[in-house]
């Protein structure tokens, strides 16, 4: 990655909406998904695909189509040589219910052209369709199955291992990268034991790492679900037939009624099932249990600021959501003291009210968890720790400075892919372009070799462990800042609160 930046702009051809799995529609809605039948001919692939349905007026361009046959995929990839070229798969985030693997944000050329690399972004179900475990509210049916989700994820990357070739990939050098909910699907694919050998390296990008929950929340959340329908457990087999306008629009009700009650959980998420998802992934990384491949991991400084800005619920920000959210914690898990949660809210205190119930919020659902991750599986493969602190001159005017998701476009180069953009309304583009250069070479080179050293004069990231816990901070320049967690590690411990 050494070589001067117009060595490194190849040609890229782009293949667009290819299908991975059956339309999980009719009989196959809420089941695992059945590997797309091969067809005869020449198929048409200059266009996406259609995007899982989700609620209406949330942020995907209007030229989308969203329709429940969403399971297809993209790739981007310079002309195939007689040398297979690593593969970088992207997991889309949006709280598990929002969101497209073909967001302008998401386009993979740029990673494609400087990287020599093939890059490919999915679409998966989201939502009541994909993260809702409603066999637990069936009646024994035995016609639902859990984390369907998931399980598109996971045949996206088996259809990656058994035809990416073809584009020129190399399916033994797979790179998983994902952001928010995305960066949570890798931590627990990490730790799903069917998805060993799917990939071979791992970017986690502010990874909700604790928000996969277990069958009796599952059950809760399900039987909400049904309420919000007005359908009996009895009668649950008629959500398989009911309008997908209707279940779309039932999981941004459900999300803001679970955020609303419960704050600092997602209605909609993983769930600890004992099949596909065995253990809670932060347990499974500190017994061992995650598939021993290298991983960067990181979060961003200001995580919870867009949540503060837009007051949405899912993030609390506000001292009386916090202190609701410790409550329910509190309520769920008996085993955890009282006097544990207050000594963790005393350290917060110097903090003015509002910035101080952000900071908990922040540590509690991103940082502390990506700490407790880089530790864990810092004793078994190479694992890397950063943070994200760039942000604009207007980003810092408007108090997200450097807010949750973005970095996404800095990874991808694909500034100004959002309409009404204002990020760089007070100028600084050009110093963002040589942020985002730096940590795009460090991304690349890690799906090449395995370590993201960067371009040749960039700063040396050593390997997080828990003597030097060196941690890369990304900002103007790139420092290698030693233990900048100490403080926040004092307070929280090794283990999340309520989670085994």
């Amino acid at each position: 990655m050494g070589h001067a930046r117009a060595d490194r702009i190849r040609e890229v051809f782009a293949w667009r909406g290819i299908p991975f799995a059956e339309p999980p529609v009719g009989a196959l809605r809420f089941r695992a998904p059945v590997p797309a039948r091969r067809w005869s001919g020449v198929r048409d692939c200059a266009e996406f695909g259609p995007v899982c349905p989700q609620a209406e007026g949330m942020p995907i361009e209007a030229e989308l189509v969203r329709d429940e046959d969403c399971l297809n995929l993209n790739v981007w990839a310079p002309r195939p040589e007689q040398t297979l070229r690593p593969v970088l798969v992207w997991v889309h985030g949006g709280a598990y219910f929002l969101g497209a693997g073909s967001q302008g944000v998401y386009q993979g050329h740029r990673l494609a052209a400087e990287g020599d690399t093939v890059v490919v972004t999915f679409n998966y179900r989201l939502g009541v369709l994909g993260f809702v475990s409603l066999d637990s509210v069936s009646g024994g049916a035995g016609t639902f199955e859990s984390n369907v989700g998931l399980r598109d994820q996971l045949a996206a990357l088996e259809w990656v291992r058994e035809n990416i070739s073809a584009f020129g990939g190399d399916p033994n050098n797979v790179t998983l990268f994902g952001e928010s909910s995305g960066g949570g699907a890798v931590t627990t694919l990490m730790t799903v034991p069917h998805a060993a050998g799917l990939f071979h390296r791992a970017i986690a990008q502010s990874s909700p790492t604790t928000s996969v929950y277990g069958m009796q929340r599952a059950s809760s959340v399900a039987g909400r679900l049904l309420r919000l329908l007005d359908v009996s457990a009895e009668r649950a087999e008629t959500l398989r037939t009911m309008p997908v306008a209707e279940l779309a629009e039932a999981s941004g009700r459900l999300s803001a009624e679970v955020s609303g009650s419960d704050p600092g959980t997602l209605a909609m998420a993983p769930v600890v099932d004992g099949e596909l998802v065995p253990r809670y992934p932060v347990a499974a990384f500190q017994k061992g249990l995650a598939h021993r491949v290298p991983l960067i991991i990181g979060t961003n400084r200001d995580e919870a600021s867009i949540s503060r800005l837009l007051r949405v619920q899912m993030m609390p920000v506000t001292p009386q959501s916090v202190y609701q959210m410790l409550a329910g914690v509190l309520a769920a898990n008996p085993d955890v003291a009282p006097e544990r949660v207050a000594a963790i809210m005393s350290g917060y205190r110097e903090l003015p009210r509002t910035r101080g119930a952000v900071a908990v919020s922040q540590d509690a659902a991103f940082r502390m968890p990506a700490v407790w991750i880089a530790e864990a599986h810092s004793r078994r493969a190479p694992t890397w720790l950063y943070r994200f602190d760039h942000a604009s001159p207007m980003l810092r005017a408007a108090r997200v400075g450097a807010g949750h998701a973005t970095e996404v476009p800095y990874v991808f180069g694909t500034f100004g892919a959002m309409r009404r953009d204002p990020t760089f309304a007070l100028g600084g583009r050009r110093t963002a372009e040589r942020v985002a250069d730096r940590m795009r070479a460090r991304w690349l080179t890690f799906a090449r070799t395995g370590r993201p050293d960067g371009e040749d004069g960039a700063e040396p990231w050593a390997g997080y462990d828990e003597r030097g816990r060196r941690t890369l901070v990304i900002d103007r320049r790139d420092e290698v800042v030693v233990d900048p967690d100490r403080r926040a590690r004092s307070l929280w411990g090794c283990r999340v609160l309520g989670f085994p």
